[in-house]
């Protein structure tokens, strides 16, 4: 299995696993131009794609699934409320054919293709947020994005991760003194807005186990964060219990716009 972000922010989030057989899409937030040039220059064949799995229905996640869904024939998996979101956001010009439309309940584990999809709930301002832990060839694969906190419920698939991507949003003295206004700072640092660089930390050195092997810093705010200030953060908060970043897991930062490499998960 291998991984690659094609974007991790409010510009517009997608992530891609794939095997030698198959290819699964985590949110759909880009053009679907600017995908394809990404998968050109990566020497990938979109064909290759099977599967596209949503966490929440905000338009930096969705704003290109119905484009891709029907452009590639590709059933798009979500809860229900998610889906009916997808249908009424405004920014999804083109919405998934009712044909490819698949629905499970957060909780629910099933198999789509050779991925194995254990499916968890994530406190977000959305009609529903869920995450994934995702199992093929051997390695499980998480994904927690958009959440206003790490649960008990969350924890244990941290702990099962191979490899995690994890959001760390914002720095909490830059979103203070930023220029928000108050009620967004209010919505972002809420139980159900966005994780802080200093709570992403709390929330790995509680749950991370000796299985794990590289952590990704995902969806940054570009006005509250940093890409080496989220790093640098995560890494002392870690270091204070212990926990070496570099030693004992690799530690990388998604960017906004910016393809990461492609990582295989061994």
């Amino acid at each position: 299995m291998k991984f690659i972000s094609f974007g991790s922010g409010s510009s517009g989030n997608c992530y891609y696993l794939f095997t030698k057989d198959e290819g699964l899409f985590i949110d759909v937030g880009i053009g679907v131009r600017t995908l394809k040039k990404h998968f050109f220059s990566y020497g990938l064949s979109l064909s290759r794609a099977r599967h596209i799995l949503i966490t929440h229905d905000h338009a930096d996640h969705v704003k290109s699934v119905g484009s891709m869904s029907s452009d590639y024939q590709l059933p798009v998996y979500s809860t229900e409320l998610i889906h009916q979101g997808i249908v009424s956001n405004y920014c999804v010009s083109k919405k998934i054919p009712a044909a490819l439309v698949r629905q499970f309940s957060a909780g629910e584990t099933f198999q789509v293709g050779g991925f194995t999809v254990s499916t968890f709930p994530v406190p977000h301002d959305s009609r529903e947020c869920v995450g994934y832990s995702i199992q093929a060839d051997g390695v499980t694969f998480c994904i927690i994005t958009d959440a206003g906190e790490i649960t008990e419920q969350m924890e244990p698939y941290i702990s099962s991760a191979n490899y995690l991507v994890i959001e760390s949003n914002y720095d909490e003295e830059m979103l203070s003194v930023g220029p928000y206004p108050e009620y967004l700072k209010r919505r972002i640092s809420s139980g159900i807005g966005h994780l802080s660089n200093k709570a992403c930390g709390e929330a790995l050195a509680k749950s991370v186990t000796p299985s794990l092997r590289q952590v990704w810093l995902c969806h940054l705010s570009e006005e509250n964060n940093h890409p080496e200030l989220a790093r640098k953060t995560v890494e002392s908060v870690l270091r204070s219990y212990g926990i070496a970043p570099g030693t004992d897991f690799r530690l990388d930062v998604l960017r906004r716009k910016i393809p990461s490499e492609v990582t295989e998960l061994l």
